[in-house]
Parts: C-alpha cells; structure tokens; sequence
C-alpha cells in the first residue's frame, strides 16, 4: 500500500496551510458533487493524502512544542515537551 507521499510527492514539501487549502476545495467540489464519479474517486483520494500530511505536520508542531518549567524563586529554569492532557 503505498502512502500520500508516495503516490503524491508533491506533498512533502507542502506547507499546512496550502494543504489545508487544497483539502478544504476538495471537500468543497464534492459537497457539490458537480464531479464525475472517476474524479471523485481521484480527488477523494488526494484528500486523504493530504489530510494525513496535515495530520504529520501538526504533530511534529505539537512535538516542537515546549513549556517553561519555573524554579522556587519563580525564575524559568528549564523546558520540557508540552502535554497537551495535563493541566
């Protein structure tokens, strides 16, 4: 089974947001469904791609993602990665 960036290479170098864009027109034309059956099942499929790739991209954002952790004098002394969970 071959994955987004294989069937499409041009995703891996695509940002978010143009891929965000692209997957919102996708939907778009297929909520209409002014598209032959054929392009359907292409563009549906360039939407899951592409969702995934959007999917890859926020998690390595939210891996960047780090809090300052703060000493007993209030002071910042270090950072860890975010937990999303905690509070």
């Amino acid at each position: 089974m071959t994955t987004g960036v294989e069937k499409y290479p041009d995703l891996k170098d695509m940002s978010f947001e143009r891929a965000l864009k692209e997957l919102e027109a996708i939907v778009g034309r297929l909520e209409r469904g002014d598209v032959e059956l054929e392009e359907s099942i292409a563009i549906y499929e360039r939407g899951e791609a592409l969702r995934d790739h959007c999917d890859r991209l926020l998690k390595q954002a939210e891996a960047k993602v780090e809090k300052l952790t703060f000493g007993e004098d209030g002071q910042p002394k270090a950072t860890e990665p975010l937990d999303p969970t905690s509070k």
